[in-house]
């Protein structure tokens, strides 16, 4: 699959509210031991810091996380029919590295929130690692 694909099918993934198909399509994007990371929301970090880590990162690995995660983030979003996400831009790639950019929108259309993801690709084109940042 092409780029433009790789990031319909990405975001699309988010909206799906099938479990079965998003599982289906979570082992479809990434890899058996495919990485999901981001830093921490800012609740954690500050515990972390009190505790001695400076840079909390959160961290999925293996397709039953993944699922969880993205199940997880439907739940909380997008199961309500408050909000969906949608891809904002074209995926840039350089190398094996792949910039998706996305938005959540609300009922109105209004954006309420954005983020990037930094994917990297295996030979395959199948996810290994998934960097995501929320602006």
């Amino acid at each position: 699959m092409d780029d433009t694909e790789l990031g319909e099918r990405y975001v699309a993934l988010w909206n799906e509210p099938d479990p079965a198909i998003r599982s289906e399509r979570v082992r479809t994007l990434w890899r058996e031991d495919g990485r999901h990371l981001l830093p921490a929301p800012a609740e954690i970090r500050e515990r972390a810091e009190s505790l001695g880590f400076p840079k909390a990162t959160l961290e999925v690995r293996g397709h039953d996380a993944l699922e969880f995660r993205v199940g997880r983030a439907y739940a909380e979003f997008v199961a309500s029919g408050e909000h969906r996400f949608r891809g904002r831009g074209a995926p840039v790639r350089v190398g094996e590295a792949l910039r998706l950019q996305w938005e959540m929108i609300d009922r109105a259309g209004t954006v309420v929130g954005a983020g990037t993801e930094f994917l990297v690709l295996d030979a395959t084109g199948r996810i290994s690692a998934d960097y995501q940042f929320i602006e």
